[in-house]
């Protein structure tokens, strides 16, 4: 098998200019925070920020890459508050159902701002329902603390069910993961539903799958900790309730980042970055899976490493469809720095080999300065579909000039 990319399409464009914190307040002037989706025929929604309108904005490609909207459509609609780091699901059995969440930075009270709001769309993108706000905390929500003092926003996700269950799930400042799930196509949302997470070891970064029979599987890490590993658990009840959260592949290193999919099978699988020295240091890309039947992940091995110009390759992401597992992460030319662009691997036998790993082209342009993510790293960015159609997303940041968003479309074909 081999992926064709195709040239990338220029989303949305704005300055890129980026002015003190003053909280909502704050002069951004820039373009960020993507994340995508794909139907069945190949049709790609992309969901983004826009800092100067302080909104979540939504468009649709068709199969042959033609834009469904002149204009793109405004999905968080509060213009005096910033809006960041959305996720994305797209019903698989019908494509005009369209589910958008997102961080909102409302300040309710507590040391941080931060709640976590969502809106869906019968019509295709046309128009969304009003915001819902499913977090309703002082505690900070969206944010992902590393330590005190640093943390990624958007430390958040959504996923489907077979049955149409919806599941979204996110961090607080304070520590604590929550779920909350709508067995309604997203009118109403359970109360939300505390996983894991205390004061002391945050929880950190979540990703969502659901398999086949039902089974919401829930993956994250955590901060305030050198040695902070993968936690993993598991609701055989539609996310009324989890096991006991257990540790995946406990180690030394710091692991960072985690992106679980399910397959067909009912096999999990899990990418996520390790840095054997401890956060914000040097990682590398690793890979493990859950069999279905199987008590245990297999040991992980490394499938991308930091090389030549790349100091660190981290936050991974993942997308499964057709037997293939597509695999994309973020490319640092130092260990702490902004990324500049997405590398890539993938696997057509279920995760037991990957491709050599590669440069996404059309990621990397030295004339679009920067990679994006000023509010975080924690995002989604890759999908797929069972025909082999991907869509990769990716922001740009060149300072006081221009900021950009990118879907770059691939095919795997297969020899």
């Amino acid at each position: 098998m081999e992926v064709k990319w195709q040239e990338p399409i220029e989303v949305a464009s704005g300055e890129a200019f980026r002015g003190p914190w003053r909280m909502n307040e704050s002069d951004f002037r820039y373009v960020d925070d993507p994340t995508v989706a794909v139907t069945a025929d190949g049709g790609v929604g992309v969901a983004w920020v826009d800092q100067a309108r302080q909104d979540v904005f939504f468009q649709f490609y068709g199969p042959d890459g033609a834009e469904r909207f002149e204009n793109p459509v405004n999905v968080s609609r509060s213009p005096q508050i910033f809006s960041w780091l959305p996720r994305l699901a797209i019903a698989p059995d019908d494509p005009d159902r369209i589910f958008i969440l997102w961080q909102e930075i409302v300040f309710s009270g507590g040391s941080h701002g931060g709640e976590i709001f969502f809106a869906h769309s019968a019509d295709g993108g046309k128009s969304f329902t009003p915001p819902l706000n499913l977090s309703n905390t002082i505690a900070g929500a969206g944010k992902g603390r590393l330590t005190r003092d640093f943390w990624h926003n958007g430390s958040l996700d959504i996923a489907l069910g077979p049955e149409g269950n919806l599941y979204t799930a996110w961090t607080e400042y304070e520590g604590a993961l929550r779920l909350s799930r709508s067995v309604d196509a997203g009118e109403s949302f359970s109360e939300p539903l505390l996983i894991s997470g205390t004061e002391r070891i945050p929880a950190r970064a979540p990703s969502l799958a659901v398999g086949p029979e039902g089974s919401v599987h829930l993956a994250w890490t955590v901060g305030e900790d050198r040695s902070g590993n993968i936690h993993f658990a598991t609701s055989i009840d539609h996310g009324l309730s989890f096991g006991e959260p257990r540790t995946v592949a406990p180690g030394s290193g710091h692991a960072e980042g985690p992106k679980i999919v399910a397959d067909e099978e009912g096999t999990v699988h899990l990418v996520y970055a390790e840095s054997p020295t401890g956060p914000l240091e040097r990682y590398h890309i690793r890979y493990t899976r859950l069999s279905s039947g199987e008590e245990n992940f297999e040991e992980p091995r490394t499938i991308a490493e930091a090389t030549g110009r790349w100091q660190s390759v981290n936050f991974p992401g993942l997308s499964t469809a057709g037997g293939s597992l597509y695999v994309i992460w973020e490319l640092f030319p130092e260990p702490v720095s902004y990324p500049v662009g997405l590398g890539f691997t993938f696997s057509q036998n279920g995760g037991r080999t990957f491709a050599p790993p590669e440069e996404i082209p059309g990621s990397i342009d030295p004339a679009h300065g920067s990679g994006g993510g000023r509010q975080g790293l924690l995002m989604k960015k890759i999908a797929a579909n069972q025909e082999g159609a991907i869509a990769v997303v990716h922001s740009t940041f060149r300072t006081n000039e221009r900021s950009s968003i990118w879907l770059i479309r691939g095919e795997a074909a297969r020899r």
